[in-house]
């Protein structure tokens, strides 16, 4: 009798101990409370699962691997789960990947650019349990459950042709006397030209007699053709190139190493990216126009997450949002002389209170843009 009732009593002490247990929010059963990506109520111990669809590979140095350092910024900061998915740059691959990671289990699906745009809408519209986001696309259209970011890079690219006219004029080390500074664009479509335009404008803005050389290479994964495009640049008289042409663009930095001549970086900050593997290839990067990708994704998922992001839109990042800017960094500062770093201040405020207006590319008829490019033809 003794036996059992010690059995019993011991029993009883194992279901409190468990019923306790359950209650706990410590070593991974949570109670109910917290937040989730809908704004209702989840366990606090649910992480949030977010995946990244790159169309196309890392290693840009640019655009993907901003997004890249987005992701890393919502799993480091806010304790999301994470994967990135690298879809290649086979674009027959790219529906039926998002297709199936749709349908597992992530609460936020995150890609970016245009050219995925209308697949993506697709796969958004065919899982409305699902949240998306598209980190950089100008089409406005959006189903309920997704959300558009794009960022003013007309803007941002009119600052940097005033950086690379005020390059081309002064006694630079590198820089030379003829008057034309360089473009290099990965496909000639909307979405580059609206860089060129604003390009071309702030270097207009310096001085009205400037040329252009533009050159596009038709790929954004061609280090060795946007080399050889920038080498005929620089050897053309060209002194600075603006880089818009993603990894091919990776070329153009090769290019100005081996011509001692200088290059505008794009998306990230480029010249931070090499400064530990090639810090001579980095020296000649001046600044880079940055999208501010990273931040922008984060402050996206964290809305999400939150439930004050406003679904089926798209919002434009300016300067004024924060969503563009110029590299500053010790290259920019040590190599580009303090006047004209004064001089960029100058018309970077002016930009911000809107004392400058840009045009942007992404209205244009092709003609305007083939105008405005042949009007600065070297």
């Amino acid at each position: 009798m003794k036996k059992k009732m010690l059995a019993l009593l011991l029993m009883a002490v194992m279901v409190l101990v468990t019923a306790c247990g359950n209650n706990t929010s410590g070593n991974g059963n949570a109670v109910n409370s917290g937040t989730n990506a809908e704004g209702g109520e989840a366990a606090a111990g649910d992480k949030l699962k977010v995946v990244l669809l790159i169309p196309g590979t890392l290693g840009d140095k640019s655009f993907f691997d901003a997004a890249n350092s987005g992701l890393q910024k919502v799993k480091d900061e806010l304790g999301a789960e994470t994967k990135v998915v690298e879809m290649g740059a086979d674009k027959t691959k790219w529906e039926p990947t998002f297709n199936d990671i749709a349908a597992e289990d992530w609460d936020v699906v995150i890609s970016g650019g245009s050219e995925i745009t209308e697949m993506f809408n697709a796969t958004a519209e065919a899982n409305p349990d699902k949240k998306f986001i598209n980190y950089d696309t100008d089409i406005d259209e959006a189903p309920e459950n997704m959300y558009n970011m794009s960022y003013s890079t007309n803007e941002v690219s009119f600052l940097a042709g005033a950086a690379a006219a005020l390059a081309t004029q002064s006694d630079m080390p590198n820089a030379n006397p003829e008057n034309v500074i360089g473009f290099l664009g990965g496909m000639d479509i909307p979405g580059i030209n609206a860089f060129l335009v604003g390009y071309i404008q702030g270097a207009q803005y310096v001085d009205p007699d400037v040329k252009v050389a533009v050159s596009y290479a038709g790929d954004f994964v061609n280090p060795a053709k946007g080399k050889e495009l920038s080498l005929i640049q620089y050897n053309s008289g060209v002194d600075i190139i603006f880089n818009v042409a993603g990894g091919t663009g990776l070329g153009i930095f090769d290019a100005a190493k081996e011509k001692t001549k200088y290059a505008i970086g794009v998306d990230s900050d480029q010249a931070l990216l090499l400064k530990d593997t090639d810090s001579e290839k980095a020296n000649l990067i001046i600044t880079s126009a940055i999208k501010k990708i990273d931040t922008a994704i984060l402050g996206a998922v964290k809305k999400l997450q939150d439930g004050t992001l406003e679904m089926g839109k798209r919002d434009v990042l300016g300067f004024v949002e924060d969503g563009v800017g110029i590299a500053e960094n010790d290259i920019y500062k040590e190599v580009f002389p303090a006047d004209l770093q004064a001089k960029v201040e100058e018309v970077k405020q002016k930009l911000i209170n809107k004392e400058i207006t840009v045009d942007n590319a992404m209205g244009m008829e092709t003609a305007e843009v083939e105008a405005i490019r042949n009007a600065v033809k070297p």
